[in-house]
């Protein structure tokens, strides 16, 4: 009973009608996506039941569901396209490894240094990439095997069904939500298009769905390090993504019940669960935003809806693929069509005028590059980007406060930061040749943020003394007072007043109370 109240702390009947729920729901999507990979059917149901499995009983995020995705699933097609399955298995192992180690590492809270205006462009060109994707299914091929766009009343059959699927989703939560509406738009169109005997694709004409358990299959390729090259670019990339998707869908589960969950710990049990994939037979993936969703509206907050979606979803691939096969395809482009209606932040397009252009930029260029390149690239992208305006924007917010003092000094009072971007206005704001024969500079309002602004410091006195003038340094921090050693009988620093900030990395604490000592003897020799 102890245990049980471990997987659900809540409510075990809620948990398990959750988990119900949400298998029911990640059956289209598991397909879906694998179609989207251009791979087995299959393969993605797989990897949604060990995925779904292993992070749930693993995982950091108690309610949140994880499978197979269309983040992961667009980086797999060029790879699949070029190299086969076999590297794909070997890819998600290894995208397994490379999230163990960042979770090891504990880097999980840098998911925290990822913007907003970042995220929105990830999210944005994500529902774009997976629309593009479904452009792909209204092609076949014909005899020559060159791709052609379907034509006549197949086409019309196809949108027919896609815009009743769209439909019925939408609309159908508004009379009733005693069953997932994807789950009745499913059944529905399945079993019209089987009464009407319609001319159009089911998921039985492009694969077969019928499974065993999975089995344990090391990836046939060969060990040499000509493979590794192949498939390490493309399991960095969907280790990144798929890292960066699950721990934002973390954040995300967690405002929403209002609890903490642990990155690092689902960032190893992310790994675990790939590593564990690509042993059998699975594409690989990670955290579900819309499923997660799902599962928390259903009540669902254990271990215990995870575990029940995954084991409900093996016995619908051990038993219910002869009806799997029957669903049109038409019907899952219309389901992942509201995937991606669902996933694009449409309030972004209210922010023009309402939010700074700089960060409508960095969400236009994320969104760009996650179409044309990927997922990771574009958010590593965004986030330099977003710390270079940042940069830029706080070096323009240095500046001086110059008067002179009733003992005819000339006094200094800098505002604002002082770092690697703000240096040369730092530099523009002094004319030594107009001061008096002594110049204080009061760094009480400012911060010296990182060695750059330390050199920039020791160039200053350097001007100063050229000038023939004496500078007093006052409220500087101790580890400027020692790389400003060269500076000598130049530079009094006054000690008694001085606050303990640390800004520099490399120096040690008994080396700073060292250099303080000696400073305080020889200010007060000084004085």
């Amino acid at each position: 009973m102890s245990f049980l109240k471990q997987l659900s702390p809540l409510s075990p009947k809620d948990d398990v009608l959750s988990g119900l729920t949400v298998a029911l729901a990640l059956v289209p999507e598991a397909v879906a996506f694998a179609l989207v990979a251009q791979v087995d059917p299959l393969l993605g149901l797989y990897a949604a039941f060990i995925i779904g499995l292993v992070t749930s009983v693993f995982g950091g995020r108690p309610g949140m569901i994880s499978g197979a995705t269309g983040a992961i699933a667009v980086v797999l097609v060029s790879l699949v396209a070029q190299h086969g399955v076999e590297y794909l298995f070997a890819a998600v192992v290894l995208m397994g490894i490379l999230q163990i180690i960042f979770g090891a590492f504990q880097l999980g809270k840098f998911i925290r240094l990822v913007p907003y205006s970042v995220f929105l462009g990830f999210v944005n060109g994500l529902a774009l990439v997976i629309f593009l994707a479904q452009m792909k299914q209204f092609q076949i091929k014909d005899a020559d095997g060159v791709y052609q766009w379907i034509q006549g009343t197949p086409l019309i059959i196809m949108l027919v069904l896609v815009v009743a699927t769209m439909a019925i989703i939408q609309y159908l939560p508004k009379l009733t939500k005693a069953v997932p509406s994807t789950l009745v738009a499913i059944v529905a169109l399945s079993v019209a298009v089987y009464l009407f005997n319609l001319d159009t694709r089911t998921v039985g004409d492009i694969s077969s769905v019928a499974g065993d358990l999975p089995k344990f299959h090391i990836p046939s390729v060969p060990f040499t390090l000509e493979t590794l090259w192949i498939v390490l670019p493309y399991a960095i990339i969907m280790a990144l993504v798929g890292l960066i998707e699950s721990l934002l869908t973390l954040n995300l589960v967690d405002a929403l019940t209002e609890t903490r969950g642990q990155a690092n710990r689902e960032s190893m049990a992310q790994g675990l669960a790939n590593f564990v994939t690509g042993l059998f037979g699975g594409m690989g993936g990670c955290a579900m935003v819309g499923q997660s969703i799902i599962n928390i509206n259903s009540g669902g907050s254990g271990r215990l809806s995870g575990i029940t979606a995954a084991l409900a979803l093996l016995a619908i691939i051990l038993l219910g693929a002869p009806l799997i096969e029957q669903i049109p395809v038409a019907v899952l482009i219309g389901v992942m069509f509201m995937v991606v209606i669902g996933t694009f932040k449409w309030s972004s397009l209210r922010l023009f005028g309402r939010v700074p252009h700089l960060d409508l930029i960095i969400t236009g260029i994320v969104m760009i590059v996650t179409v044309f390149a990927d997922l990771a690239v574009a958010v590593i992208l965004g986030v330099i980007l977003s710390a270079l305006v940042f940069a830029w924007e706080h070096a323009k917010k240095i500046r001086v406060q110059k008067f002179t003092n009733d003992g005819g000094n000339t006094v200094y009072e800098l505002i604002g930061p002082i770092f690697f971007a703000s240096i040369h206005n730092f530099q523009e704001l002094f004319q030594p040749n107009e001061d008096a024969q002594d110049v204080i500079i009061d760094f009480k309002r400012s911060r010296v943020a990182d060695h750059s602004a330390l050199e920039a410091i020791d160039q200053l006195a350097e001007r100063f003394e050229k000038a023939g003038k004496r500078l007093h340094l006052v409220h500087l921090s101790p580890e400027c007072r020692l790389l400003l050693n060269k500076a000598g009988d130049l530079v009094e620093v006054n000690v008694v007043e001085d606050p303990v900030y640390a800004v520099a990395a490399g120096l040690t604490s008994k080396e700073i109370d060292a250099y303080a000592m000696r400073s305080k003897k020889s200010g007060a020799a000084s004085h």
